[in-house]
């Protein structure tokens, strides 16, 4: 292998520097030739110098060109990010809905049957038998119903929810200010309510602080306020109250209940739980054909997973529109390194004339074209962690519930990893274009 200079006598202006042609004028590149046998081979770490020098001689035409790359990286990352934070919320604040089992009864006649039953406090007592039912851990009667609140001159139709005091844990919920009432307050029927976000709305003017303590008069009965319930953006008109209270004061119906709610001991054990439910409610209402079942049971599982998988999709589809980003700057790569062969036509001429085979220059351009797209890429990712952080530190303070969008380690090498294929592919036709070109005729190439 020997390294000499060669000098071309079709390109008087170019000048002889140690083992680099540097030429000046109307062929601003340098090079170096490494000769063997005539063919002229240019190793990675000056093909490398010289794309950077290319792009430093072109400054504005570069960063824009690498726009694109830098668009589509960063929304990859941060989109990533802000929907690993979204299912996070999701599953901090409905998780522990994953183990939860509604059972209601059937209003009206059952099919093919008589009138259906109600469900009463023996049947909670039922499953509450670890023998009868071992998936089951908790079980919680409701009764409820529909009622005015009142206070001074204004008024709000409330619905009134009698439970036992496990009733926010089994069905996710918290208090923002006050207590729960405890099992003294259900054995002595005491009269006292916690309130939902919208009656604290609609007649404390959304003002919690001015709630607690407060005497509300609901129905017939007055009770005092003791507590605040987060909203769940479901069940928002809440007034919730011991069981016994609101048996005595406002919906009647002896032992009688509307609902339960029930946890199962695991998610891996909800299908079970189901199974024992409907076994042991079938034989304490006497019903051999399932299709006359006075009672629905309903396990929550299936509709997170539903929402989960929606979830999942949604940001699939959210990182597939910040990827035509990505493919729009491979465009704009490839459009670019067109251009950069058209201006440099003589260059390739010369270097072909003094024997750079095919291969040295679709390795240049390939390498320049990566460089660019690699540049893109880089400044993206950085992008996108500063963005990510920041929002990590910005949406808590709005939303607690959103989660904390978390910077991916593997929507980062995949982002990179894309831009400089991007960068590889965008250049390979214009690399071949230059590779083709014939020496003499792009000598005469003005």
């Amino acid at each position: 292998m020997i390294r000499q200079v060669v000098a071309a006598s079709t390109a008087p202006d170019i000048l002889e520097i140690s083992n680099y042609r540097c030429s000046a004028g109307t062929v601003p590149r340098c090079y170096s030739a490494t000769t063997h046998d005539g063919a002229d081979r240019m190793n990675l770490k000056e093909a490398f110098i010289i794309a950077l020098r290319g792009l430093r001689v072109n400054k504005l035409r570069s960063a824009l060109t690498t726009v694109g790359i830098v668009i589509g990286v960063t929304a990859v990352i941060v989109l990533v990010g802000l929907g690993d934070g979204m299912k996070a919320g999701f599953n901090k604040t409905f998780g522990e809905l994953a183990t939860a089992i509604i059972v209601n009864k059937i209003e009206g006649s059952v099919p093919g049957g008589g009138k259906a039953r109600d469900l009463k406090n023996a049947d909670v007592t039922a499953l509450r038998d670890k023998n009868r039912a071992p998936a089951i851990r908790a079980v919680i009667p409701q009764v409820s119903g529909q009622h005015i609140a009142t206070r001074g001159d204004v008024q709000f139709r409330t619905s009134v929810v009698g439970s036992t005091p496990e009733y926010l844990s089994v069905n996710n919920r918290e208090i923002i200010l006050g207590s729960m009432f405890t099992e003294d307050h259900d054995k002595a029927a005491a009269k006292v309510v916690l309130l939902g976000p919208n009656p604290v709305a609609n007649l404390y003017g959304g003002r919690a602080g001015d709630a607690i303590g407060s005497t509300l008069r609901i129905g017939r009965a007055n009770f005092k306020v003791i507590g605040v319930v987060k909203s769940d953006g479901h069940d928002d008109d809440i007034a919730l109250m011991p069981m016994t209270t609101a048996r005595a004061n406002l919906v009647g119906g002896g032992d009688t209940i509307n609902g339960m709610a029930i946890k199962a001991t695991s998610v891996a054990a909800v299908p079970d739980a189901v199974k024992q439910i409907t076994e042991v409610l079938s034989e304490r209402h006497n019903i051999s054909d399932p299709s006359k079942r006075d009672f629905h049971v309903e396990a929550l599982q299936g509709q997170l997973e539903e929402i989960t998988q929606f979830l999942f999709f949604l940001s699939l589809f959210i990182v597939a529109v910040a990827g035509i980003s990505l493919i729009v700057g491979g465009i704009g790569v490839a459009n670019i390194m067109l251009v950069s062969v058209t201006e440099r036509t003589r260059e390739i001429g010369i270097r072909k004339a003094i024997g750079a085979p095919r291969l040295a220059i679709m390795k240049q351009f390939l390498i320049e074209s990566t460089v660019l797209a690699g540049i893109g890429g880089l400044i993206g990712v950085t992008l996108g962690i500063a963005i990510t952080l920041t929002a990590a530190a910005i949406i808590p303070k709005l939303s607690e519930d959103f989660g904390v969008p978390e910077v991916s380690a593997p929507a980062i090498v995949v982002a990179f990893t894309v831009s400089l294929c991007i960068g590889l592919m965008a250049g390979g036709y214009p690399a071949l274009r230059a590779a083709k070109l014939q020496p003499i005729e792009a000598l005469r190439y003005q």
